[in-house]
């Protein structure tokens, strides 16, 4: 059973800066793809930034270049550093990763962890 733990969510005023990270119980090799999700009350959950194993990365056009995805092999965690928040960046923010292979796939998602940006 894989288990991502996030953390570093937090208040923060319309401007500054978070780091999210997320601490996976599985080496992050295993995994084909690793991102970052939000849900906002009331709006459908999105896909914020995302990287896979043959190295490509995707993010939303709200967040590019206010946010940055990255990960630490060694310590198996992934790494959301986001600047320049905005209020609309209010979000639950939840850590995904995915892996596939003899015609299944499996996804698995942490318990999320809240941000909330005051204007």
């Amino acid at each position: 059973q894989v288990q991502l733990v996030e953390s570093g969510g937090g208040l923060v005023q319309a401007g500054g800066s978070l780091r999210l990270s997320c601490a996976s119980s599985r080496s992050i090799f295993s995994f084909n793809a690793m991102g970052w999700y939000r849900q906002a009350p009331g709006k459908q959950r999105e896909l914020v930034a995302s990287f896979t194993s043959g190295g490509s990365t995707n993010y939303a056009d709200s967040v590019k270049g206010r946010f940055t995805i990255s990960r630490d092999n060694a310590k198996n965690t992934v790494y959301l550093q986001m600047n320049s928040l905005k209020p609309e960046d209010t979000a639950v923010y939840y850590c995904n990763a995915a892996h596939w292979g003899n015609g299944g796939e499996w996804n698995y998602r942490g318990q999320g962890t809240q941000v909330t940006v005051s204007s």
